[in-house]
């Protein structure tokens, strides 16, 4: 079987390393799969590995403005699949119509839940989730297979959507290697100090859904009550968040030195932001997978997270759960966890057993067996 993948929509971040990661740790043959072939932008095919079986097509049009990359897609693509492919995935949810079968793939939980897209106002965000619900929702009903991230997504969206008329699976993602590391000795309270403070963790766009500027809040309380606390928030901006963050930030007197926002880090570089940190707080209301708690979890770290979405799906006990737009109960979570060192014990280890399950070469598989299994070569 020829498989081709539709990487068209696929930009940066978590969704290029998905792709990447999974053909890295795949076994094509062992699936019967001869070929594979991914349609794709320099940028997103120059995070691809080598393997022999895999051949990349650079689009220059996929480089150029959305209007272009819409053209190339609903026009170009189903010819050229015609040509090549037996079987087209489609990782990033929008099929271009004009090739069947194909596999799509839900990876945004956003444009399905309508509470957390009414965040965004009245703009020009709420309004594309929007149009991405009725085209990923086209997408899927028509797919002759389909794969969620976790089994929330799964009866979440199809609920949505309506009848599927596909094979449905639920596989998810891995976790990269270098962020797994043992959890270490969990020191008690009064081993920290203004000199050596507990350090928290949070990483993830600020965004409407995030809800930094809530943890900011939280923590400034505990800051008030004398414990020796400081928060590093560390991931990129939607700007109307960001200001809502920074507005508390420049509300809370001390904000400047015991919370920091540092911005992007390289993801190259970011298990050094987990491994340096002694507890991670996770305080998103909508996630499909959320990847940033799983290498939380990897790192070995003592969780206190989001009781919303699939975030129970996958931490299970091994966290102290909160409300994330309410400070108070985001604090007092946050407080238990800093005041028990044996309970930070226990999340962090159980947190790192569950982490082992969620690797990319189980994701590999399952992927490439589901897709055999859809197009016929299994």
């Amino acid at each position: 079987m020829r498989l081709g993948i539709d990487a068209s929509n696929l930009r940066d971040g978590g969704a290029v390393t998905h792709l990447s990661s999974v053909l890295a740790a795949a076994d094509a043959s062992r699936h019967g799969i001869t070929r594979v072939v991914v349609w794709g932008s320099r940028a997103t095919l120059d995070h691809l590995p080598e393997r022999p079986w895999l051949h990349v097509r650079r689009e220059s049009a996929l480089e150029g403005a959305l209007p272009r990359r819409l053209w190339w897609q609903r026009f170009a693509l189903p010819l050229a699949a015609r040509e090549t492919v037996d079987l087209l995935w489609v990782p990033g949810g929008n099929a271009p119509g004009g090739f069947e079968p194909y596999v799509a793939m839900s990876q945004n939980m956003l444009p399905f839940e309508p509470h957390e897209r009414a965040r965004y106002g009245a703009s020009w965000m709420r309004l594309r989730l929007k149009l991405l619900e009725t085209s990923q929702s086209r997408t899927f009903r028509r797919a002759s297979g389909l794969i969620f991230l976790t089994d929330y997504a799964r009866a979440a969206i199809t609920h949505r959507v309506g009848p599927i008329r596909g094979a449905v699976a639920t596989i998810p993602h891995g976790v990269a290697g270098r962020f797994r590391r043992p959890p270490v000795e969990q020191r008690p309270l009064s081993s920290y100090s203004e000199s050596s403070p507990f350090r928290l963790l949070a990483v993830s766009i600020v965004d409407v859904y995030k809800h930094q500027w809530v943890v900011a809040e939280a923590v400034a309380r505990l800051r008030a009550k004398g414990l020796p606390v400081i928060l590093d928030i560390v991931g990129g901006s939607y700007p109307p968040a960001l200001r809502r963050l920074t507005e508390v930030l420049g509300r809370v007197a001390t904000a400047g030195l015991t919370i920091r926002y540092r911005g992007r880090v390289p993801f190259a570089e970011l298990h050094e932001c987990y491994h340096a940190a002694d507890a991670f707080v996770f305080a998103s209301s909508c996630e499909n997978l959320p990847i940033i708690l799983l290498e939380a979890m990897a790192a070995g770290l003592p969780i206190a997270c989001s009781d919303r979405g699939p975030m129970p799906e996958v931490l299970d006990d091994a966290g102290c759960y909160f409300d994330p737009e309410d400070a108070g109960s985001i604090g007092g979570a946050l407080e238990r966890l800093i005041a028990e060192p044996d309970l930070r014990r226990r999340y962090a280890e159980a947190g790192f057993r569950r982490a082992q399950d969620y690797t990319w070469e189980r994701c590999a598989e399952a992927t490439f067996a589901f897709l055999a299994g859809v197009g016929g070569a299994a």
